[in-house]
């Protein structure tokens, strides 16, 4: 399995998760969604909403890319997210989505990467203006990770209010092999 195909298997969980915490997190109140759990976001709302923010950031770097994908054109034109605490969404619905989007444009993104796009280093500066540049590859596993990092603690937070999203393990989404 090439790196990419890991990649793109990655969107899918990615995309797949969100459906079911966004799902889970529907079924509460507005103020359950906003209540302080004691989260470093704070409540459920807080920590979806640090996800997208940095989510945006993160594509808007890797459209910077020399030989960035299409895909990313209309993240570009997104507004940059301030702050990591930012609440881009206070209302669920256009929280949910502008998941339900941005996902579709990870997953187009993804498949539009080539090998030489992954070998590559990128260069960017963090949110306080430090310069970094590392490579493009691992940048996207940082960006994948991230992202299952703070869906953990989403998932931990949901439960608490009494919705459990299930089954959350990658390895129900990587596809069964035939054995040599």
């Amino acid at each position: 399995m090439s790196l990419k195909s890991h990649f793109e298997l990655l969107a899918g969980y990615n995309q797949w998760m969100n459906l079911k915490v966004y799902e889970a997190a529907g079924h509460l109140s507005a103020d359950d969604l906003a209540k302080d759990r004691g989260a470093f976001f704070g409540s459920i709302l807080g920590t979806l909403n640090h996800i997208l923010v940095a989510d945006t950031i993160w594509l808007k770097r890797f459209a910077a890319h020399p030989s960035c994908p299409s895909a990313l054109d209309e993240v570009v034109k997104l507004p940059s997210p301030t702050r990591l605490d930012q609440v881009l969404f206070d209302d669920f619905v256009k929280l949910s989505e502008h998941r339900a989007w941005l996902d579709c444009k990870i997953i187009n993104w993804t498949a539009e990467l080539s090998d030489d796009d992954l070998d590559s280093v990128l260069s960017y500066y963090n949110t306080k203006g430090i310069a970094g540049s590392k490579r493009y590859s691992s940048l996207i596993l940082h960006f994948f990770n991230h992202q299952t990092h703070h869906r953990g603690q989403v998932s931990t937070l949901l439960l608490q209010a009494g919705e459990d999203i299930g089954v959350t393990d990658l390895l129900v989404r990587i596809p069964e092999e035939i054995p040599e």
